[in-house]
This record gives structure tokens, sequence and C-alpha cells, in this order.
């Protein structure tokens, strides 16, 4: 080394040494500074080791504009401006996010803030607050209940799809049929499907996907003003939880997941299993249930009685489907209503008194058959579907052969026709989908709290296999098994050992040691 170069570096250390000094007690005045400030709405609060890249400040200094909700008289509601897109958030027009928030009813109790997301894809969830507060008074006294309407349904910025009428279209013939023509239809109004979304919403869809909502979700607690959150997810929301806790883990304070997606894997794999779910709930707990009552609703007095009058009545529809109005009775409409009132025991009189109409139609009054025929097209909306199909096309990647599908389609049919028929025509919308999927978020738990995970074991949805994937996935996590049950939706409940397991979580930081079985009250 040279004599010139060693005067140099002898002059630069002491310089460099006072540049560490001078930068520490700014960083340290920093950070005193930081703990010294109350939280306000808008403010950025700094990031946590683990957390996903922080949000731009045009969007962390924003305002929410609290006012009473339409409709609502208990809850307030406001919107926010969220990037179209987290990862480029100055490319594209903003989204509107519309949000909901219920206060804690006993201020000197609270606890902090409880935000709950809706199911589907494709449910709204800005009402979502005041039900959960009116099911469950302990956990609405000690938090600020919020909800919100996720990017692409509700009051927020909307996918749109198709029209009622093409949506028809969709949902029409029989998805049974194994036809040459029938298969071909099928898969033609798929692609219908998928291209109508891309022509109305293309710029919109490939942001409609988990990861991007788990972002919004972060905006909003820091719009909030809180540190961290504490998470409530029936259904789909178990997936939203289980992703915002991977990407923001320091962000959450305690996690409840009701009615488990498997957030472990792809929606492809996810959704190959539920045709067994639904076809186990209604031949194991709703036929048994109807056989049960002959005397009320004469439908037969044995589960193979009850499922043989049905599968007449189905056949009937596709010989001859009923019209009423503008609506149609097809053996799809059957098939939909019918998944779609198992997902709760409270809802089988419902669905029993709806299938004596088909034995007694040209008898029944026309108010009758106007309301039954509007609760067998009800189970699926184009507003739905729109973000249904966006969420899970887009999520995770999906085999694109449609020989693959037709195959798996007639296997489902045959072995699981309740909600196997319709294989095929949900497949070939992801097979024909014109975005590429979302980044890949692998659950794994790391630097969570203890998560309470609830299922039943009939859930027709959410199918208990699927949950017991999530619960090995999501490494330290607890769950609630509730037997002799299959409700979709564990909480809030009338099962004292469900909701005491959850409030002591939610309430007292108290979270069971082990997986812990709920068996379900006998009904009376």
């Amino acid at each position: 080394m040279t004599k010139t170069a060693t005067r140099q570096t002898a002059t630069a250390a002491p310089r460099a040494r006072r540049t560490r000094r001078v930068t520490l007690a700014l960083t340290v005045a920093a950070v005193l500074a930081a703990l010294a400030s109350p939280a306000t709405a808008g403010a950025a609060t700094g990031r946590d080791p683990g957390d996903a890249d922080r949000a731009p400040a045009r969007y962390t200094l924003q305002t929410l504009d609290w006012k009473p909700c339409a409709g609502q008289p208990a809850l307030d509601c406001a919107t926010m401006a969220a990037p179209r897109d987290w990862h480029h958030p100055g490319a594209g027009a903003d989204l509107t996010i519309a949000v909901s928030r219920h206060r804690a009813t006993d201020p000197a109790k609270r606890k902090g803030t409880l935000l709950m997301a809706a199911g589907g894809p494709g449910g709204t969830g800005l009402a979502r607050p005041a039900f959960l507060a009116a099911g469950a008074p302990a956990v609405a006294a000690a938090y600020d209940i919020v909800g919100f309407d996720q990017r692409g349904v509700g009051e927020s910025t909307r996918a749109v799809c198709q029209t009622p009428e093409e949506f028809q279209e969709f949902l029409a013939g029989d998805y049974r049929d194994q036809s040459p023509a029938a298969i071909d239809r099928v898969i033609a109004n798929s692609r219908k499907l998928a291209a109508s979304c891309q022509e109305r919403s293309g710029d919109l869809l490939p942001y409609l996907t988990t990861e991007q909502t788990a972002h919004d979700i972060d905006l909003f607690r820091g719009l909030l003003g809180e540190r961290k959150l504490s998470y409530y997810g029936p259904s789909y929301a178990s997936m939203i939880g289980a992703y915002y806790g991977t990407l923001f883990p320091h962000r959450v304070e305690r996690m409840v997941l009701d009615s488990n997606i498997g957030f472990d894997g792809t929606w492809e794999t996810y959704e190959l299993g539920q045709p067994m779910s639904f076809q186990r709930r209604f031949d194991e707990d709703f036929t048994p249930w109807l056989a049960a009552r002959d005397a009320t609703y004469h439908w037969g007095s044995t589960p193979e009685q009850v499922r043989a009058h049905w599968e007449r009545r189905r056949a009937a529809l596709h010989d001859s489907p009923i019209v009423e109005g503008a609506l149609t009775i097809g053996p799809n409409q059957l098939d939909s209503l019918t998944m779609s009132a198992i997902y709760r025991a409270s809802d089988f009189p419902t669905l029993a008194r709806l299938l004596t109409t088909l034995d007694t139609w040209q008898d029944a009054d026309p108010a009758t058959r106007a309301a039954a025929a509007k609760a067998y097209n009800s189970y699926l909306s184009p507003e739905f579907a729109a973000e249904y199909f966006a969420v899970t096309c887009n999520d995770t990647p999906w085999t694109r052969d449609l020989g693959t599908w037709i195959r798996r389609g007639a296997e489902n049919t045959a072995r699981w026709p309740l909600a196997g028929a319709r294989t095929l025509a949900f497949s070939a919308v992801c097979a024909a989908w014109p975005v590429a999927p979302a980044p890949e978020v692998k659950v794994t738990g790391a630097h969570l709290p203890t998560t309470l995970m609830l299922n039943s074991v009939h859930d027709p949805a959410t199918y208990y296999e699927a949950a017991l994937g999530a619960h090995r996935a999501l490494r330290g996590s607890r769950l609630v098994t509730v037997t002799g049950n299959g409700d979709h939706g564990q909480y809030p409940t009338s099962n004292a050992c469900v909701s005491g397991a959850v409030e002591r979580y939610l309430l007292d930081d108290t979270a069971p040691e082990h997986d812990l079985t709920c068996p379900s009250p006998q009904a009376g």
C-alpha cells in the first residue's frame, strides 16, 4: 500500500465513524419519535420483519370518511382507494374498496379490531359485521368489527361478465348429459363466459386475486390506525386470512378460520374434491332427514325412496323443464338449489317444501309458483360468478386440456352426480381463462400466533379432508372438529363447545392446547 493510500485510509476512518454515529443517532431519534406518537388513521406504522412491501404513501395517507351505512343503522361505511395492482401501484386506475365498521359496544373492555371477510369467492362483506355482532354479543362488546366488499364485488369496483339472460345460457340444459352435442354446448358456453369477462372487465381481471385482496386488508388496517388486527374468516375468507397471515404475519393478533378452503393446494385440486362432499351431505344427512318426515313431505320413508323420488323429478325436468315467466326450472336448477340448501341443516325444511312444489306445480297458485321459480334460480348470479371465476381461475394454475375435463366430468357425473355433473362446465371456464395465474402464496404458518380453525365433518362445500390439509400446512394451528354435523359455518353457534373455544381465544387470549372435538347437540 502506498503512503498516499495509507493517509487517505487514516483520514477516512474517523469520518466513517462520525458518519455512523450520526446515522445511529438519527435512527434512534426516529424510533423514539415513532414510539411517542400515537397511531392515527392514515398513518403508515412501519414494516415488521416478514411483512410484504409497504403501501405507497398516497394510499396510506388517506382518511376514512365514516358515515352511516345505508339500510344498516348499526354500521358506519366508508371507501378507500387501492392500487389496481399492488406489485405496480403506479399503473392503471385505482380501485374503490367499500369498508364498514361496527363499534365495540363496551369501549372500556375494547381489545382491538376484528376484521372479517366474505366467502364465495363472490360474496359481499359490507353488512357482515352487523350479523356477527348480533350473533356474538360478547365479541361485539370487546372489538370494533370491520368488514369490506372485496375488490370485484358489491359496492367496491366490480367485475362485469354477463347479463342475467346470458348467464342463464351458461346454466341451461342438463350438465349430466354426456352426448357429444351436449358436451360441445357446455364447452361453448364456458368459453363464451370467459370471453365476456375479458371483453367487459379485461383490465381488471388479472388483479382479482386472493393475494391482491390480502394487500387491501393491510391497507385498511393502516387506515384504521391499528398496528395489528384480529381476524375471523368463514369459507373462502379462510383462504383470504391464510394468505394475509402469510404475507403480513406480524400484523395478526388472533385468527379464526371457519369452514376451511384447501388453501394448501390449488383451486383445481380443491374443487375436484367437492363433488364427493356434496354427495355425502345429500346422501348421508339430507335424505335420511327427509325420509324421517315422510308424513309431512311425502317423498319416501327411506333414504333410497327419497333419492329415487328426487331422480324421477330431475328426469322429468330434463324432458320438460318448467317455465315460469322469464325463469326456467331445469335439472341444473334443481341441482343448484339442492346444493345451496344443504349448506345448513336449518335450511332442510325450506328445501323439502320447494321439492314438494315439483309434485304439485300445476295445482299451485301463481304466487307460489313464482316464488318457487325464483328460489330455483337464485343459487348463482352473474355478479357472483364474475368474482368466483376471476379468483378461482387467477389464483392458481389450471389444466388447460379440455379432453382431461371431459373425462373428469364424465367420471364425476357417474360417481357423484349432484355436484360432479357441473365439473366440465366450471372447469372449462378456467381452461379458457384469458390471464396468467397470480404469484404463488405458500401457506406455512411461519411467524403467526396460534390460529384457531373450525370445521364440521360433513360440510358439503369446505369439506373436512381439505380442512385437514390446510391445518397441516398452517403449522401451530389448532383445529376444532365438529362431529355429528355438516353445517357450513360453525360460528356464531348454539354449540357451547365451539362458542367457548372461540370466545376464550378471542376474549381471553387462550387457545386450545391441542386439537379439539366438539360433538353437535342433538336436534329435538
